[in-house]
């Protein structure tokens, strides 16, 4: 009888050290799950109520079976507590709060609490599978992985990476990209998810860091980090852009992708189903970077706005439609790849454009400041925007344009600060007739053409202004005022709040 005891612990082990070797987890995780198992058929045998526990010796496969009482002064629960003097009966060294320990029969498995058994057995070995696939791939995030196609439902794609399964959602497929059961893929881990059904593997042939990762495996320039790849830009199965920097002055980065003959860009292009790349120097100059995005198109003129995040490109005429590219393409992609907002004008425009702000800037010198023609086109022709300018610019500048003395500069400057004087009475008019507060004045940091577009917008008081986020303060203003300059108003504006809060407080 020993004998056959001593078989089946063997045995048992034997079959630990099987499923640890076969799911590739810990042999000592696939013995707590039998330890649970065995626990589960013991409360089955002898009352769920009782606090059963079971432990599996990891060298002989001996089963110990007990049952756990605590010890109380008055006893709430026979099933899971015992009396100190009953237990001192045990264990005279028995205290209130200890855990006494009594031994059970070994126990004779029926069919029933055997199949219990293996489902535990089995839930705990995936659980812990599972967690194994976790910890294995979400470190490795941002990779490239190899896999055949396991199946193809609604056109995603489940792939078998091994010790593992990845998917491939339809919309993380090239277009026109079809596979079979079968089939070889390679594909990027842009995502790994814990979730109730186990981990979730997301791949991607679409992700600008799998175009990017494929020329690393390419170029070893870029493995070796001699070669940056600085940003990427995609319309899947289309067209790419791709910016390169060498950190070697001797090695060209451009040269260096597009490979002798074109060979190691070409063997991206056919992984990417024929998807066109331009590959582009990166440059720390916007301006110079953004020349160099727009490829093939050539650039003129640039003009950066970096307030707004905008760059204005001048091409010839006859080079828009290659700018712009095939249902705006080529700019999209440049911009998406620059981070630039860019605009496009033909030499025609922007000349044309020009005018108009020529003619604009001095009808605004004529009306406000009251003086000739040539006068207003000359400082519009010295690049002044507002009559503000010419009122605060220092007067020897002012007298230093062609055809001006200090005589004229003097003038000039009185006559814009009498145009801002009389403007600005004119909006405090009708900043009161909107009914904005003394209270928002009195904060500062708004003149009063903003004042006036602030009742326009209906915030008239300090709550109206502090109910606003900063970047809706600066929207309402037009981009008059900085998003920092916004949030501090906004603050400002919402000080009151806490000194009610306090005095509330002080007379509780």
């Amino acid at each position: 009888m020993e004998t056959s005891a001593s078989y089946n612990r063997q045995e048992m082990l034997h079959v630990a050290d099987a499923v640890a070797r076969e799911k590739g987890i810990e042999r000592e995780i696939v013995l707590r799950a039998m330890e649970d198992a065995i626990q589960k058929a013991a409360r089955q045998r002898y009352g769920q109520e009782h606090d059963i526990r079971a432990e599996i010796d990891p060298k002989s496969g001996e089963i110990k079976i007990f049952r756990c009482l605590e010890v109380v002064e008055a006893v709430e629960n026979e099933a899971t507590q015992i009396r100190l003097e009953e237990a001192r009966d045990r264990n005279p060294d028995a205290q209130v709060s200890d855990i006494l320990v009594e031994p059970l029969p070994p126990l004779e498995f029926g069919r029933i609490a055997a199949q219990s058994a293996k489902q535990v057995i089995v839930q705990k070995v995936r659980e812990a599978e599972r967690e194994r696939h976790y910890n294995e791939f979400k470190d490795r995030i941002g990779e490239i992985v190899h896999g055949i196609v396991k199946r193809v439902e609604y056109g995603s794609v489940t792939v078998d990476l091994g010790r593992a399964e990845g998917v491939v959602r339809r919309d993380e497929l090239l277009p026109r990209e079809s596979f079979r059961r079968g089939d070889r893929i390679r594909a990027y881990i842009y995502d790994v998810r814990r979730e109730t059904r186990g981990p979730q593997i997301f791949l991607s042939r679409t992700h600008p860091q799998f175009m990017a990762k494929l020329f690393a495996q390419e170029v070893p320039e870029i493995y070796d980090k001699i070669i940056e790849i600085k940003a990427v830009a995609r319309d899947p199965g289309s067209r790419a852009k791709i910016a390169v920097l060498s950190h070697d002055s001797s090695i060209d980065p451009v040269g260096a992708c597009v490979g002798m003959r074109g060979s190691r860009v070409q063997a991206v292009v056919q992984e990417l189903q024929g998807e066109k790349i331009d590959i582009i120097q990166w440059s720390p100059d916007p301006a110079t970077f953004v020349v160099n995005a727009l490829a093939p198109a050539e650039v003129t003129k640039v003009v950066l706005d970096e307030e707004e995040g905008r760059i204005a490109v001048v091409v010839p005429d006859e080079q828009l439609s290659l700018a712009i590219g095939r249902r705006g393409q080529n700019v999209r992609l440049a911009s998406q790849l620059t981070g630039w907002q860019i605009d496009i004008l033909t030499e025609k425009e922007e000349s044309e454009r020009r005018q108009e702000e020529f003619r604009n800037r001095t009808k605004i010198f004529l009306d406000a400041l009251q003086v000739d023609e040539t006068t207003a086109q000359l400082l519009a022709t010295e690049g002044f925007a507002s009559v503000e300018e010419v009122a605060y610019v220092p007067l020897d500048d002012l007298a230093g344009i062609e055809g001006f003395d200090e005589t004229k500069a003097t003038d000039l400057h009185r006559r814009a600060a009498e145009w801002i004087e009389k403007e600005n009475l004119r909006l405090e008019e009708l900043r009161k007739e909107l009914g904005v507060s003394d209270e928002i004045v009195d904060l500062g940091g708004l003149n009063p053409a903003m004042l006036v577009r602030l009742g326009e917008k209906g915030v008239k008081s300090l709550d109206d202004l502090a109910d606003l986020a900063g970047d809706e303060l600066v929207e309402a203003l037009g981009g008059q005022i900085s998003l920092e300059d916004a949030n501090n108003l906004v603050m400002a504006a919402r000080a009151h709040w806490f000194q009610d809060e306090t005095k509330e407080e002080g007379q509780a």
